[in-house]
């Protein structure tokens, strides 16, 4: 969920879905946590280790018996993650829970809201940011970007719809394929570049320059790929049209008016907030396997990208606020949700901010935006139309191996097993 799309270790970057479905498990891609994880935390091979644990509930939910998500809790452990923290609301009320290990060594449990990266569930922050100013009239949707952020030289064909639809055609400033599928590095995000570079800090407008010093992937419109750039020049967009930060807006707008207590764009901050899981990375140096805890790491690279810190209760209270129509009016929250035809349909199609899946006439169609940084960490947010029901949660990585092939069918048990009450495939 990187977005949508890294899974720890080889995928693409941060929030970053990729482009074709044969494109996910490219050695080097790595990009949000979308049907992979985190950037090079975990090694495509068969997990080896397992967690001696198996999932522990809340008290607030040990009235409810849902095996079906207790399972489905304790399927990532069980393939090889150090931990995970889930929290789902729906008619039966809240359950919340946990399973695996807070840290390696230890045997306490992850705590069930403790503080994370987020990765590319920022997007959908800036895009309801971005939405609400054009609901004042600040921003226009389909306006040039180039009007308002004068300073890049922008493609005036770009609009601030492009921006947030990932349709653009900018490069991913953490790495991109070109149009004949070849891997075209950018800054330090994956591997042990990235580990050794991982407290460096960056400006948006660095991150921006760079990425505009690549090749074009498309002329604007002409095409769908996710691109971090894309959500860095969003953020820009807003502290132009406002004259305040990002974090300052995001404070005034969202925030505060939702009593978000765990919500932290950290800016160049490495510390996680008590409590949190630790998260690691696994990667090769001079061919021997080794593990890093990344649980301090510098978010800068992925500036409106991917860069901030929640919890599961917050992401629940924010994105069921946002689907129950008390962030933006309905026409903009309509545009939010309209798929574009030619996204990526892994994680579903991509609407501004958001993707929109149909997972069947079972249980209908839900809106997310998963994440990861670089590495260590994945998130999860879910939710009906209606923002009635919502899924959100946060999984680690430890020491283990893994088969990458596996995440998506874990992925799917878990969504299925809130939205559907399905039991998840042994």
């Amino acid at each position: 969920m990187m977005e949508q799309g890294n899974v720890m270790g080889t995928m693409r970057r941060d929030g970053g879905a990729p482009r074709r479905r044969h494109t996910v498990f490219r050695p080097v891609a790595v990009t949000a946590l979308a049907a992979g994880l985190l950037a090079g935390t975990i090694a495509p091979a068969v997990a080896t280790a397992r967690a001696e644990s198996s999932a522990v509930v809340s008290k607030d939910a040990a009235g409810q018996d849902r095996p079906e998500l207790q399972k489905a809790v304790q399927a990532f452990v069980d393939a090889g993650f150090l931990g995970v923290q889930v929290r789902v609301n729906d008619e039966r009320g809240e359950w919340a829970g946990s399973a695996g290990r807070r840290k390696l060594g230890a045997s306490a449990k992850p705590p069930e809201n403790g503080h994370f990266w987020v990765g590319s569930v920022s997007k959908t922050f800036v895009a309801t940011v971005v939405l609400q100013l054009v609901a004042e009239g600040e921003i226009r949707l389909d306006a040039p970007a180039a009007e308002y952020l004068p300073e890049f030289g922008l493609d005036r064909r770009i609009t601030v719809r492009m921006l947030l639809q990932h349709t653009s055609g900018l490069f991913n400033y953490t790495g991109d394929l070109d149009p004949d599928g070849t891997w075209v590095p950018g800054l330090p995000s994956t591997g042990k570049e990235w580990l050794d570079n991982r407290f460096h800090s960056y400006r948006p407008q660095e991150l921006v320059r760079f990425a505009l010093s690549k090749p074009v992937k498309f002329a604007p419109g002409k095409d769908w790929s996710y691109s971090n750039t894309n959500y860095t020049l969003a953020r820009l967009l807003i502290e132009k049209v406002t004259g305040r930060s990002f974090d300052a807006e995001l404070k005034r707008r969202i925030v505060r008016p939702l009593g978000l207590k765990g919500t932290v764009v950290p800016g160049n901050r490495t510390q996680l907030p008590n409590p949190y899981a630790h998260g690691y990375f696994r990667y090769q140096d001079a061919g021997e396997w080794k593990v890093a805890d990344v649980s301090r790491q510098n978010p800068s690279l992925l500036a409106g990208a991917g860069d901030m810190i929640s919890t599961t209760k917050d992401l629940r209270t924010f994105f069921a606020a946002l689907n129950g129509g008390k962030l933006l009016p309905a026409k903009l929250l309509a545009e939010m949700r309209e798929p574009h035809p030619t996204s990526d349909p892994l994680y579903g199609r991509y609407g501004l901010g958001m993707f929109v899946k149909d997972l069947g006439p079972a249980c209908g169609t839900v809106l997310n935006h998963n994440g990861s940084p670089p590495a260590g960490y994945a998130a999860l947010m879910y939710s009906s139309p209606d923002g009635g029901k919502t899924l959100t949660a946060s999984v680690t990585a430890g020491d283990a191996a893994f088969d990458l092939a596996a995440y998506p069918k874990l992925l799917d048990g878990l969504v299925k097993a809130a939205f559907c009450g399905e039991q998840p495939a042994s």
